[in-house]
């Protein structure tokens, strides 16, 4: 980016490897100029002197013409808040304005690591096999391309075989791509999917004002919600331990809904640990304590957490072994 300067009453002053930060309140516009990649590491802890970030620590309407905010506007869009309070505003809130070229080679950045994030955490749901980065990057192209929400991949599935009618069915009835329109077709009738559709997260791409892995958990949400191509969470490895001695203790749990009497279902501690987790690689008894070790859920998990917790009064502990165990292909 061009140098800017700042013309101040007293004096002139240059200011070189400059970046903008902006934020907009009503139809004011406000900014302040910071030194290049400093804000980014401030937002992300990594800095915390502000002397280090800011060239001016002071707010303008125009920092390449040198136009200090005046007091009244900033009173009036920042009410309760010192110059100094409203700098640091704009330093949190605000928008970084960057070159076309760094944008490009910023979103470039962003797009390979949210991928390749993904692509680590989650699995074909049959298979429990990873796909490959090419494959993720052309589903979330294709939900971002169609506003957020789409079918099936066309192409290659992670099997090797094209899009089957099948998928291209559900994928209708799903409310993705239309097979023969290529269109988004949200499908609506008396049981209100259309509205259903509308609620549930989107992807349209991504951007520079928020970090890889928050945006990465943005496009599994999505993924997972409208399934473009068959997509699920890896699971969680962990190996949870607990004494032998409050193992048979009986815990009520909530009336099943097949229950006719819909009486509570009685269960051991035991028991109801291993109904959260969905497969069991290895399970002692290790002296007084039982280990069991084996996947579960990432959504399980802090339930998981809470009831160990509340049950056991910390006594039982779960260990994270893998955050996102996945099988690779043969």
């Amino acid at each position: 980016m061009p140098s800017a300067q700042i013309n101040q009453p007293s004096n002139q002053i240059r200011l070189t490897n400059v970046s903008l930060v902006r934020l907009k309140k009503g139809k004011k516009r406000f900014e302040i100029a910071c030194y290049k990649n400093t804000v980014q590491s401030y937002r992300a802890g990594h800095e915390k002197d502000l002397d280090n970030v800011l060239q001016i620590p002071n707010v303008f309407t125009n920092v390449s013409k040198g136009a200090v905010a005046p007091n009244e506007d900033l009173k009036k869009s920042f009410p309760g808040l010192s110059r100094e309070q409203v700098v640091q505003e704009i330093l949190d809130k605000g928008e970084i304005q960057v070159g076309e070229k760094e944008r490009g080679v910023e979103l470039e950045r962003l797009q390979r690591e949210v991928v390749e994030i993904v692509a680590g955490r989650v699995v074909d749901p049959k298979s429990k096999r990873v796909y490959t980065v090419g494959m993720i990057e052309k589903a979330l192209d294709q939900l971002s391309s169609q506003g957020g929400h789409a079918g099936r991949v066309a192409g290659k599935s992670s099997h090797g075989e094209g899009a089957t009618p099948q998928d291209r069915s559900k994928s209708r009835e799903q409310g993705g791509i239309g097979a023969e329109s290529g269109t988004s077709t949200p499908k609506k009738d008396e049981g209100g999917d259309g509205e259903a559709e509308k609620a549930k997260p989107k992807w349209t791409g991504v951007t520079t004002n928020k970090s890889a892995k928050s945006q990465a958990l943005d496009a599994m949400r999505a993924l997972i919600a409208h399934q473009p191509i068959p997509v699920a969470r890896a699971r969680m490895r962990l190996r949870i331990t607990c004494p032998t001695s409050i193992l048979k203790q009986n815990v009520k749990s909530a009336p099943k809904e097949d229950d006719a009497e819909g009486e509570a279902v009685k269960m051991s501690v035991k028991d109801k640990i291993l109904g959260y987790v969905e497969q069991v690689e290895s399970q002692d008894v290790l002296g007084e304590e039982w280990e069991v070790v084996g996947f579960v859920e990432p959504g399980s998990f802090k339930i998981l957490g809470e009831f160990i917790a509340g049950q056991t009064k910390g006594r039982a502990r779960a260990e994270v072994l893998d955050m996102a165990v996945t099988h690779e292909g043969d």
